[in-house]
């Protein structure tokens, strides 16, 4: 079978991936969610007692099936061999292949009069057959499989069914031959089969090992084998007048499409129940090696990262033309538990406290969380990472609340606004005249009418990817060295599928106007600004308020305010600096019977620093 992306040289180094990762285990199941044509499936029968197979597309689901059954059809029932009785005969009928898909009753040469009047008898006699029961599901599957491959033989394509060739190929002028498909030795007793998109089944199928071999280019497989597809489902659909295709919008795949492709992998990845994940992708794909690896380490165990790079024939088609340098990459990571994963904001936030969520989380009350305030949200690192029925973001930056909040709209659009803005001012790193009108424009806009979007990618090309205002609001940070990366694609796109999951108020208030979301089921934390180490957001010269002794002390008649209410609070804190002390906090802790927690974390451009959590439970 003549296919787009075949894995039939690949599946030598699959099977070797597997075992290095000692997971050749006969017991596990397996799930090649991108079945095509069933070549890594079909390689595997004789390994796993179970495997599930899926595919958007039926003829693909139904040659793989008819693979993995070849080895249990006996034709017990039907009482001959069918290929000696289809073989044997010269029986045609004018179907829908000989009236559409020939000269017979078009002007398509996708087969001569001869072999499309075959194909229907040939369609028409196996689900006979079927209807009588004189076959088993298995041997109908399996001859629908021998029946496409029968039809791939002689079809005058050059390959895919986009088109017919205006000439005749000395192939298609042969008689078709009802032939067997070529399978693997090997029997797998169980064997299930879904015919979905994966993004929409992921999360419910069990599985020990997942299998992903996604679409890399923009080739449309529902345009490129809609005949086949045809052939299979038997249910004469209207058809283009030009090329004969069935309506091919049902089965468009927006994995082949850019900034879509990355969207679902993050979500298949994300939701899998697997405990393995494989996936074969290339370096002419939409997803780039570096976006991949830092989506797989996300959810993955880092140690366990495997990429295995193979140089590989590009197949060839006038939208994606052959070049040097072709590589084919096999990654492999081991999942690790849905609490261990830290998703990370898209905002390079000063003070962000990433590396230190599993410290916090680990001293959280082992209670289930009601309603979870991240009371100075910023980048939202830590509440975006608490599990909560509700999580309140507040930030007293409007501009900074907005844009957490704007990560919560449709992510393509969001990347397709960002990507066209990067394109129309040619952001680069350091090219100040496309930054500089950018900037200007955004600052022209009146503060209502700012697009938090456009703000995002002035800072994804700023100084430092800093957030900074002057006293008019304006948006002033310089060029800066640094661009949208791949790491920081994939933050982002992590980052704004939780950001959907969760149920999330945002709130632009004063910490001391929080209290009227404060109820003994709530549990507030607090990262304010330290004394000790200001950042640009927060040194009160920014057109914003600043961080002084008065709001320590506000904060201080806060958390107690919490504490009477019977409600909890986690304050995190530098109480040491180098030679600064912050003796006033500490004093307030000791004195309230808070418990000071101390915490190994990062320390940052400050050497000698003693980072704590203050809790009051």
């Amino acid at each position: 079978m003549r296919f787009l992306g075949s894995k039939e040289t690949l599946t030598n180094s699959i099977r070797t991936l597997l075992h290095n990762h000692n997971i050749l285990q006969r017991n596990l199941v397996f799930f090649d969610a991108f079945c095509g044509m069933g070549s890594v499936a079909d390689s595997m029968k004789a390994i796993y007692n179970h495997i599930i197979i899926n595919d958007s597309l039926k003829c693909s689901t139904v040659f793989t099936r008819g693979k993995l059954y070849a080895n249990i059809c006996t034709f017990e029932r039907l009482g001959f061999n069918p290929f000696t009785f289809l073989n044997g005969n010269n029986n045609t009928l004018h179907g829908f292949f000989y009236q559409n898909y020939s000269q017979g009753g078009s002007e398509r040469m996708y087969f001569t009069e001869e072999n499309a009047g075959r194909i229907d008898y040939f369609r028409k006699q196996i689900e006979e057959w079927k209807v009588q029961d004189r076959i088993t599901e298995e041997e109908y599957v399996y001859l629908l499989a021998c029946l496409l491959e029968s039809v791939s033989d002689v079809s005058n394509t050059a390959g895919v069914y986009g088109a017919f060739l205006k000439h005749w190929d000395k192939r298609a002028l042969k008689p078709i031959i009802f032939s067997a498909i070529d399978s693997n030795e090997g029997i797998c007793e169980i064997i299930e089969s879904q015919n979905d998109r994966i993004e929409d089944i992921i999360s419910d199928i069990e599985c020990d090992i997942l299998y992903l071999d996604p679409p890399y280019t923009q080739n449309q497989y529902g345009t490129q084998y809609h005949l086949l597809e045809t052939l299979i489902l038997n249910d004469n659909p209207p058809i283009s007048k030009v090329t004969g295709s069935r309506p091919t919008t049902p089965m468009r795949s927006n994995w082949s499409k850019m900034y879509h492709a990355h969207i679902l992998f993050e979500k298949v990845v994300a939701e899998t129940k697997a405990s393995h994940i494989i996936l074969s992708y290339n370096n002419d794909g939409f997803m780039s090696k570096d976006f991949i690896e830092k989506t797989l380490k996300r959810f993955g165990v880092e140690e366990t990262y495997d990429c295995v790079t193979i140089d590989y024939k590009k197949y060839n088609n006038t939208k994606c033309k052959g070049a040097d340098g072709h590589q084919e990459y096999i990654f492999y990571i081991q999942k690790k538990p849905s609490s261990e994963v830290i998703i990370e904001s898209p905002l390079n936030y000063t003070g962000s406290k990433t590396k230190m969520v599993p410290i916090i989380k680990n001293y959280l009350p082992h209670e289930q969380i009601h309603t979870f305030i991240d009371a100075f949200g910023g980048g939202f690192n830590v509440g975006i990472n608490i599990p909560a029925e509700l999580t309140i973001y507040n930030d007293i930056n409007p501009f900074v609340k907005g844009l957490i909040q704007s990560f919560r709209t449709d992510t393509y659009s969001y990347l397709s606004y960002v990507n066209n803005l990067i394109q129309k001012y040619s952001l680069s790193p350091n090219s100040r005249e496309g930054y500089a009108a950018l900037r200007d424009y955004y600052n022209s806009r009146p503060i209502p009418r700012r697009d938090p979007r456009m703000l995002y990618t002035l800072i994804l090309y700023g100084f430092q990817q800093q957030i900074r205002f002057n006293t008019d609001h304006g948006f002033n940070n310089p060029i800066g060295s640094r661009w949208f990366n791949e790491c920081l694609l994939s933050k982002f796109i992590s980052f704004a599928r939780c950001s959907k999951s969760k149920n999330i108020e945002y709130l632009n208030v004063s910490f001391e106007r929080l209290t009227n979301h404060i109820n003994p089921d709530t549990f507030v934390y607090a990262d304010p600004p330290y004394r000790s180490t200001l950042g640009v957001y927060n040194d009160g010269k920014r057109g914003f308020e600043g961080w002084t002794i008065e709001h320590e002390q506000r904060l201080c008649l806060f958390l107690d305010w919490i504490n009477q209410h019977e409600a909890k609070f986690m304050l995190s804190y530098v109480l040491q600096v180098e030679d600064f002390y912050n003796e006033d906090v500490a004093n307030w802790a000791t004195r309230n019977n808070y418990r000071i927690i101390d915490v190994d974390a990062p320390q940052g451009r400050y050497n000698d620093r003693r980072e704590v959590l203050i809790v009051n439970y």
